[in-house]
């Protein structure tokens, strides 16, 4: 008997929700020191934490240097929420098939 994949339909969170609750957060910090031990504007980060910005490898970079987050994760968490994203809003891309002659 074949067996059917599971299908998830669960919208990911913005990687900011996830650097501001697991990392800023946990560690008791503000958003200005937390700016402040990674070299950024606080506005720039504080963009992030709202969702307001994507999530840019530098700033991957920086999370893992500082806080020890794995920059890879936290780019396929950006990856997964652009994805589905851009998926939300397919209907608004009007491409049709191409098909050989």
């Amino acid at each position: 008997m074949p067996v059917n994949p599971v299908e998830i339909n669960m919208t990911p969170s913005h990687p900011g929700d996830f650097v501001r609750t697991e990392i800023i957060e946990e560690l008791s910090l503000s958003v200005s020191k937390a700016a402040e031990i990674l070299g950024v504007r606080r506005a720039t980060l504080s963009d992030l934490l709202n969702g307001n910005a994507a999530l840019s490898a530098e700033m991957a970079l920086r999370l893992e240097k500082a806080f020890d987050a794995s920059m890879e994760m936290l780019l396929r968490m950006q990856a997964w929420y652009d994805a589905a994203m851009m998926r939300a809003r397919a209907d608004e891309v009007d491409v049709k098939r191409y098909e050989p002659v």
